[in-house]
This record gives C-alpha cells, structure tokens and sequence, in this order.
C-alpha cells in the first residue's frame, strides 16, 4: 500500500513538471534545467520501481544470485563443486556432443528420481521412432553423475545452464529439440518462453501441482504465463487437473506417476539375478529394511530393535559419508557392513547378525525383494523417498508424519497399504499390524502397481501421434 501510494505521488509529479515545461510557466533557464534533472531522476524512479516490483525482474536477480552462490559453494561442498564444473563451456559441450542432422528428443529432468520417472516415456518412444536423438539435461548432479548406470538408450546428456534469458535463448539455438518434454516439474519460464516463441512442441509429464505453488498465488502471474508455453500436460492426479483448468488451462490429461512402470520394469530385472550375500543374510526370516534413512528413522529403529526379535534389518541410509556411516555402527555395534564382506568366509557372521548396513549405492531397489515391510525415509523431513520401490515386491510400508508433496503416500494410507509412524512409540505396534493378513496384503499391494502400468504407451502415442 505505502509503495503504491509512493508511485502515484511520484507519477502526480512527473506530470505537474512537465505541464510547466510544456506551457513555460517557468521562463528561468537554470530553473528550466533544473526542472529537466529532477523530471530525469523521477523518471529513474519510477522505472526502477516498476522493476523491483516487476516478478520477472526479482526471478533474474535471484537466478544471478544462485550461480554467485553455487560459485562460492563451490569451495566447500563436492556436489556444489560438481554442478558448476558441469556448466564450465556447456555451449561448446552442446555443439560437440549433438548432431545437426537428427532429430533432437529433449528431456529435461532436475535429478535422478525424475530421469527414473521418464525413463518409460523414454524407452517407449525410442521404441516407435528409432531416428530420435535422445538428449538428457539435468539440474542436479544425483542425475547427471548416475543415470549411466540404468543402461538406459541416452544418446546424450549436460547439465542444463541456469535460466537466464541469453541462456535459454543460446541453449534452444544451439540443441533445435524437435520436441521438449519436462518431467514432473523444474518448469524453467525463460526456457520455456524461448520455446514458445520458436513454436517447439513442448509437453509435461507426470506433472504435478498443490494449491501453495507459486503458479497459483496471487503473485504468481510471471509463472503462470509461462505454464501457457506447454503444449500438454500428461498430470499424476485429479487435483492437479482441477488447478490447471482453474488457471485457464484445459490442456491436461490424466495418466497417473509413471514411476509405477519404472519399479515393475525394474522389478523384471532384477529378480532374475539374487544377491548371495542378501539370501544369505535375510534366510527367509522376517526382514524390516529401512530404506534411504535418516537420523530419525535410524533413532526409532535403535530405540525399537530389542522388542523386533526374530527380524533382520537392512538398513540402507541415504546420507553414505564415512562419518555418517560411523554413527550408525556406534547406534549397532554388532551390524555388519556390505561393503566388508569381501569373501565367502567372510559370509560365516550373516547367520548370526541381526542387522546388515547397505553402505554403497544402487542396492537399495533390488534389496526390497528380500524383504517383508519397508520403513522408508524422509518422512520426518518432508522428503519421502520412493515408496514405490518397496511396493512392487508386495511390502507393507511405514514413513514419517510429513508426506503432503507425495500423493502416492496418502493414496496408499487410504488403501491399507502404509501405515504413518507419529514416533518410536508406536513404531513396533504398527510393525505388527502390518504382519497380520501378510500374504493378502502383499498380494493386493502387487495388484494395484500392476495395474498402474501402461500409461508410457499410451502418452508415447498421444504425443507422436501413432
């Protein structure tokens, strides 16, 4: 209200200086000038406060601001360290790693979990036209540094560069996508206003939107005319079919999370080939594995093992630091680490242990189906890892309190299929509960991901049109 009220005093002004210069009420040279100096600097002014208070003018500096920050991090921190050297030269980068002859197949996915989420999609369409070029960009390091290792058919993949307008301009110039295609979310507004402007085809999938999104404040205008640049939106809910066609937008369907498909692909895999030291270990008892913990699913579980007599426990944490590594050694002092078991004879302890660490990357999935309940992390942190991964063996899962940002966890609450644990006085209580009707349960669980599957093709066929 008060700035308001500054730019109409401001504006009132602007216009009384230029009645008297126009009608030369002030006949005074020097006072002429000096009129001109200060209608220059009001003009200033207002300028510069349309600016400030322009959302677009605030996203640049804020952009600017991240790669100042991710510099300095840089020093510090070997992920932050990682995000900018992958940027270093990234239009050289793109010029030798993408051919002018082919069709460029754009996807774009912040991290990891999002390349797994799209990988269908990927497979799909790679499936009905060979000729696509597959290009991957990513925004964090998580993705860029492992998507390798899901053999996936990527021809190419960078880092993308931060959104600036020169940026998104220079990046579209050099990449020519026939086709953009923007997993879940990371809707970048210069990129896509690039898009939109060159009139390339560009949809969202698995896209999904909550009500407290900044497209859907009352400031939120900038985003949300960038939104209008996507062609479709292949949406995971009806609620976020609602948002959009509140905002104007009738260009959605719904087609559910394809990481259903992700975990049942997966699932194929891997059961093919057993993991001799998990057999080992796990012997067809009652198995608990905590799956990508934190300190507070690791708390619960210290504090609750005594009263799980006759479970082993598969603790895979998702912060693998030697010093976080340490901490949960001292919380178990009898656990076993994965990584040491180097020799069969060495394999002699997992009869005996009660609790085996996964301390390496790109066990966890696959150890699910050694399992017979799951309690997953990040519910205590408002970042749940993939509940899906557990759930296509047929495991009955538990996480924390704080999950609103993951509707396949509510979804899963309302069918029986989870149960949330508020703290550790109830954990060992809820742990029973699952067991009971066991083989039923896991029997529905494996059902209802099953049906989830399918939605890869039919999106692959909408969006090629065959």
């Amino acid at each position: 209200m008060v700035h308001s009220v500054l730019l109409e005093k401001a504006q009132g002004i602007l216009l009384q200086l230029k009645s008297l210069l126009f009608y030369g009420l002030v006949n005074d040279s020097t006072h002429n000038l000096g009129l001109l100096v200060l209608e220059s600097v009001i003009n200033k002014f207002i300028y510069f406060y349309r600016k400030l208070n322009s959302l677009s003018f605030i996203y640049s500096i804020f952009i600017h601001s991240l790669g100042a920050f991710m510099q300095l991090a840089a020093r510090f921190n070997l992920k932050s360290k990682l995000w900018v050297n992958g940027r270093v030269n990234w239009r050289q980068q793109l010029k030798r790693a993408l051919p002018t002859d082919r069709k460029i197949l754009w996807f774009h996915c912040a991290s990891l979990g999002e390349f797994d989420q799209g990988l269908p999609l990927m497979q799909s369409m790679k499936e009905k036209d060979p000729s696509y070029f597959l290009f991957v960009t990513f925004f964090s390091p998580s993705g860029m540094e492992h998507y390798q290792k899901r053999g996936a058919l990527v021809d190419a993949a960078c880092y993308l560069p931060l959104d600036t307008r020169s940026n998104a301009r220079d990046f579209v110039k050099i990449v020519r996508p026939d086709l953009a295609i923007f997993v879940k979310y990371e809707f970048w507004p210069n990129l896509l206003h690039v898009l939109g402007e060159k009139k390339i085809k560009t949809v969202a999938v698995s896209a999904i939107f909550r009500k407290n999104q900044v497209y859907f404040k009352w400031y939120g205008h900038f985003f949300r005319k960038a939104l209008k640049n996507i062609g479709h939106f292949y949406v995971q809910n009806d609620n976020s079919a609602v948002l959009l066609q509140r905002m104007g937008l009738d260009n959605h369907t719904v087609t559910g999370d394809l990481r259903y498909e992700r975990v049942a692909q997966a699932k194929e895999q891997t059961t093919k080939n057993s993991n001799p030291v998990l057999a080992a270990f796990t012997n067809e008892k009652n198995v608990l594995i905590l799956g990508s913990s934190w300190p507070k699913e690791e708390e619960i579980l210290r504090a609750s093992l005594t009263s799980l007599e006759g479970f082993k426990v598969i603790i895979a944490p998702h912060d693998l630091t030697e010093k976080h590594l340490d901490s949960i050694c001292l919380m178990f002092p009898n656990a076993l680490r994965y990584t040491q078991l180097s020799n069969e004879a060495s394999w002699e302890q997992l009869g005996s242990a009660q609790v085996l660490i996964l301390d390496c990357i790109g066990l966890l999935s696959s150890a699910y189906q050694y399992g017979s309940l799951a309690f997953v992390g990040g519910g205590y942190t408002g970042s749940l890892h993939n509940i899906l991964e557990p759930a296509v063996y047929g495991l009955p899962i538990l996480f924390g309190p704080i999950h609103h940002k993951f509707p396949e966890a509510d979804l899963f609450l309302q069918k029986g299929f989870a149960l949330e644990v508020e703290n550790g006085n109830e954990f060992v209580e809820k742990v029973n509960t699952l067991l009971q009707n066991q083989e039923k349960r896991s029997q529905e669980i494996m059902d209802f991901v099953e049906a989830q599957r399918g939605m890869a093709a039919f999106i692959s066929a909408s969006i090629l049109g065959n």
